[in-house]
């Protein structure tokens, strides 16, 4: 018997389903480039504060704390309105937290600059708990691993742009020279250097959020259908004892891979978001560092295709989530031993920095291998059950905080410690979890 997603994806034309397809692919582009443009804001706003390891991260926080405590409001409010209202409502959230930066620079406020991003994160938390649904029911449920990187790449491919694009608006060529030189400069001249530099931020935001405006209205106007889990047929919730889940707890599959999930994104954004950093603590300066957030991604999207090409005619996207989870428990262990300067793309760096870069590879397949994992014979509690996996992003929150403590603390490289537990969690469920269909022994 087909689910109620079923029947409504089959019965839409082909026309449909490949503009359907398009929005949620440009959707996710946005979401990328909101998204991983903060891994140049980091030390962009640490230097432009004077800030601390900690208090650079606190970027991630604001933005990613709003998955926490949005994500379960996200699956009532589409309950209550429907995907796409609720989805045009997110967009607009977020232009309100684009145009929060403008205040922000003209006031170099950088608690103001912290609401921007905690806002922009609670219209997304919206976006992302509407849309991963989509991918995973667009299809079959085998190829549903094909589909997330698809989807990865236009996130990625974003994320590969926004330093850069960010940097070629935001940054001068005569800025190098101040990067270089900045410890030289008088208290009065660095305040009026670092004043200019942050009101910079004020026009690109203020068409950011023009841009997500006219996204939502377009998204509302859309031919994207309503999906209704509301009445899930029973028979999807497969299983001898099926008809006794009553709440999302009662799924340890979905439970233990919000976990997973929680662990995944706190790993991928301490290797985008941290790079940076890195990279300067080994030598380079700001303008040079720069452009190593968009290699880490660069290495995701190789991951991303080689998924694409490989699944499922050569590979089955378990053994490619199990692949991926060992190797980056190999490269954390890599970063923290392993240390020689090597010539590579012109760079004269430590390896372990080498080593953060393929992190983007070992990363790419295991969102993807996760999520239909979780999200699997939900039934009826499928919008909650994504509601519960978003608010498990709150690990791109609270795992870079972490990281930044310790970097205050031990070091730089010995920070990466933290990447450990996440990658051996990982591996867990990858191998065991996604299994469990109940809290009770056999």
């Amino acid at each position: 018997m087909k689910s109620p997603q079923e029947i409504a994806v089959s019965s839409m034309s082909n026309a449909q389903k490949r503009m359907s397809v398009l929005i949620i692919a440009v959707m996710f582009f946005v979401f990328g480039f909101v998204t991983w443009i903060n891994a140049i804001l980091i030390p962009y706003f640490k230097l432009s504060f004077d800030l601390n390891h900690f208090q650079s991260y606190l970027v991630a926080f604001a933005f990613y704390i709003a998955y926490l405590l949005m994500s379960l409001p996200s699956g009532y409010l589409l309950k209550r309105f429907g995907f796409k209202t609720g989805m045009m409502t997110g967009f607009f959230v977020m232009a309100v937290g684009a145009f929060l930066f403008v205040p922000a620079g003209a006031i170099r406020s950088y608690p103001l600059f912290l609401l921007g991003l905690f806002t922009l994160g609670m219209g997304l938390s919206v976006l992302q708990t509407a849309v991963n649904p989509y991918v995973t029911i667009l299809g079959e449920k085998e190829r549903a691993a094909q589909r997330f990187s698809i989807m990865g790449i236009c996130n990625k491919l974003a994320g590969i742009l926004a330093p850069i694009l960010f940097a070629a608006i935001i940054l001068k060529p005569e800025d190098r020279e101040f990067f270089e030189s900045i410890e030289s400069l008088t208290s009065s001249e660095k305040d009026l250097a670092l004043n200019g530099l942050l009101q910079r931020v004020m026009i690109p935001y203020a068409i950011v959020g023009c841009v997500l405006i006219a996204l939502g209205t377009l998204v509302k106007l859309s031919p994207l259908p309503e999906i209704n889990t509301d009445e899930e047929s029973e028979s999807v919730m497969v299983g001898p004892s099926a008809n006794a889940k009553r709440s999302i707890l009662d799924f340890p599959h979905l439970v233990l891979g919000s976990v997973a999930i929680f662990f995944h994104v706190g790993s991928q954004v301490i290797a985008v978001d941290s790079i940076i950093n890195y990279a300067q603590h080994h030598g380079l300066t700001f303008y040079e560092a720069k452009t190593f957030p968009s290699y880490t991604l660069t290495a995701t999207i190789v991951g991303y295709l080689l998924g694409i090409f490989l699944i499922p005619r050569y590979l089955t996207q378990l053994t490619a989530l199990r692949f991926c989870t060992c190797l980056g428990l190999l490269l954390s262990i890599g970063i923290l031993v392993l240390s020689q300067n090597v010539n590579f793309l012109g760079y004269q760096i430590d390896i372990s920095v080498w080593l953060l870069v393929l992190m983007g590879f070992a990363n790419s397949m295991i969102w993807a291998g996760v999520w239909p994992l979780a999200m699997s014979d939900l039934g009826k509690f499928l919008k909650i059950g994504a509601s519960l996996l978003v608010m498990a992003l709150c690990g791109n929150a609270i795992t870079p905080m972490i990281y930044g403590y310790f970097a205050d603390k031990v070091g730089l490289r010995e920070a990466y410690l933290v990447l450990l537990p996440c990658y051996a969690y990982l591996m867990y469920y990858a191998f065991y979890g996604f299994k469990l269909r109940s809290w009770k022994r056999n």
